[in-house]
């Protein structure tokens, strides 16, 4: 996955550091730098990015204020000279906050968390999944799948009108599917949450099926579901 990112920074010695690291971060994608907030707001305004490298003390709009302006969400990853501004950066939710000088493994460390939260988003943008059946790759949609269950080497998907046999191990299916919308909640089982008819003496009924919770499992599931 390649990740499009900009730098603003208005210290020209700040801004070349910057982009050299960047350069050696093999799935960034620079695709301008400004020095000025105020330089970049139009362009914000045209294309969208991934991730903001954004310095905070500048002349005209702080980096702060371009935070609160932005009608998108990228990733921002703060690198400033002042530890004053990292409650007022968090509470923006901004993915990192970098105190100059920082060297090149600090920027990675929140270059890779950025690429994780990116990851996640786009896993939970998902709306099907394709599964190996007999000879063929059958394209599935979230939507349909009320449950996966365990048989021997193989997985049952049961959607709303049929069953699909794969090899697909659970491992695969908890890493492909999003976790907001499934649950593994046994060893032999993964749930879709809006499938759920009931949940009684840690049991599941999804349609006419009874899918047991086991002890390893429901902490978690519980969570999920706000219980």
């Amino acid at each position: 996955m390649e990740i499009n990112c900009i730098i603003i920074e208005d210290e020209p010695l700040a801004m070349k550091r910057v982009r050299e690291f960047v350069s050696q971060v093999s799935y960034l994608n620079l695709v301008a730098s400004f020095q000025s907030a105020f330089e970049a707001i139009g362009f914000l305004k045209e294309q969208a990015v991934d991730l903001i490298f954004l310095d905070i003390e500048m002349d005209g709009l702080t980096g702060i204020e371009l935070v609160e302006s932005l009608s998108s969400n990228p990733q921002i990853i703060i690198t400033t000279a002042y530890d004053k501004y990292a409650l007022k950066g968090f509470e923006l939710n901004v993915t990192d906050y970098l105190l100059k000088p920082f060297p090149f493994d600090r920027l990675l460390t929140a270059v890779e968390r950025v690429y994780s939260n990116l990851c996640k988003e786009k896993k939970e943008d998902k709306s099907f999944i394709f599964l190996k059946t007999e000879y063929r790759l059958e394209r599935i949609a979230l939507n349909d799948i009320c449950y996966i269950e365990g048989m021997g080497d193989y997985r049952n998907v049961q959607t709303g009108s049929k069953k699909i046999m794969t090899l697909k191990t659970f491992s695969e299916f908890e890493a492909e599917l999003p976790v907001k919308r499934f649950c593994r909640v046994h060893k032999s089982y993964i749930v879709s949450l809006d499938k759920i008819i009931s949940i009684e003496h840690n049991r599941i009924k999804i349609k006419d099926s009874l899918i047991p919770i086991s002890d390893s499992y429901k902490d978690r599931f519980y969570a999920l579901i706000g219980v």
